[in-house]
């Protein structure tokens, strides 16, 4: 019996007959090949989607999803409010009848938290907001309007903060100022220039929603 010929007598197809067929099978695998690849890349992305996202639904930005990518943007504006509150406080002298105000570094940052907690549900964010800039000075009657300050100019405010901030009345200034007095007679200084303030890490934040007239938020930080 022939090595070609088959156990049934019959025999395999010629190199010919059976080329066509083969080259058609590897196309198949090489298309299945591709298709399983695609497969493997579309999991891999939906799984470092789930990883970096909790769920592939979470893809679609939710309100504290877009809170919080404009959250450096808002903290950059707060650094710039906040340096503006400095400014005009440091101006203020004429008005609280000080030769200088002395503000504390932790004084500036709770202001600049404050101003973004009470914006965080705000339809402009921090932007939107207009500032009153008050100091108390603790006397009956004695809160002096410092300042206004709106945010961003060019919009409609949306929300109104009033700031009520406090001179230092307890502590070691109040008796280093007072040793200083001391020191000279009082009628060898003049009456603006005998007095140095120092503004209280505590104050008051007042919030009123410009588009709802009912809301009123009233927050102490200590």
């Amino acid at each position: 019996m022939s090595c070609n010929q088959s156990l049934d007598g019959s025999f395999p197809p010629s190199p010919a007959e059976d080329r066509s067929p083969q080259r058609l099978s590897w196309s198949n695998l090489l298309q299945r090949l591709v298709e399983l690849k695609g497969i493997n890349q579309t999991v891999a992305a939906d799984q470092y989607c789930r990883s970096e996202c909790g769920s592939v639904a979470d893809l679609s930005l939710s309100d504290s999803d877009s809170s919080f990518f404009c959250y450096p943007l808002e903290e950059t504006l707060a650094a710039d409010v906040v340096t503006t509150i400095a400014q005009s406080l440091n101006n203020a002298s004429h008005i609280l009848c000080c030769s200088k105000l002395i503000l504390s570094d932790c004084l500036i940052r709770k202001i600049s938290k404050k101003l973004l907690h009470l914006a965080v549900n705000e339809p402009c964010g921090l932007r939107g907001a207009l500032i009153d800039l008050c100091v108390d000075k603790g006397d009956p009657d004695s809160l002096s309007a410092v300042d206004q300050i709106a945010v961003d100019p060019t919009l409609v405010p949306t929300f109104h903060v009033t700031l009520v901030l406090r001179l230092e009345s307890s502590g070691l200034w109040p008796k280093v100022q007072k040793f200083f007095k001391s020191g000279k007679p009082l009628s060898a200084m003049s009456p603006r220039h005998h007095n140095t303030l120092k503004l209280s890490n505590s104050f008051r934040a007042i919030k009123k929603k410009l588009y709802c007239s009912d809301e009123l938020l009233i927050e102490e930080c200590c």
